[in-house]
């Protein structure tokens, strides 16, 4: 499934903080952990990743450094910060608010579709 743009750029930050609140990773494998968690659905590319990586840390959501990767090269780390896993527990609780009205909203089995024949009065 394709998500929209406009909800891959809500879902992205909590997404990535999430990611980080279990410790901390360089960006390949943050593509790599999203993709297996979404069982391949979501597929970032680096040119998404890494400008909301940057922007998270100007931010102060998340603090970086350079280390070495087993095979020698350098890679850069990310963090997550306290500011920031204050920020993923703000993003979760609108997201679970936003879930929870949506499976009130929608017909048992939560198919829009199954009741869409028109306008009801």
């Amino acid at each position: 499934m394709q998500l929209s743009k406009d909800l891959v750029a809500a879902s992205a930050t909590p997404i990535v903080l999430g990611v980080l609140s279990r410790g901390e990773d360089y960006g390949y494998s943050l593509l790599r952990r999203i993709a297996r968690a979404s069982d391949g659905q979501l597929e970032w590319s680096e040119g998404m990743l890494y400008p909301l990586l940057h922007r998270l840390e100007e931010q102060s959501l998340v603090a970086s450094h350079w280390g070495a990767s087993p095979e020698g090269r350098r890679r850069k780390y990310y963090a997550i910060t306290d500011a920031g896993s204050r920020e993923l527990a703000g993003h979760v609780s609108q997201w679970r608010l936003v879930i929870a009205t949506l499976d009130a909203l929608l017909p048992p089995g939560g198919s829009p579709a199954a009741t869409s024949s028109g306008l009801r009065g």
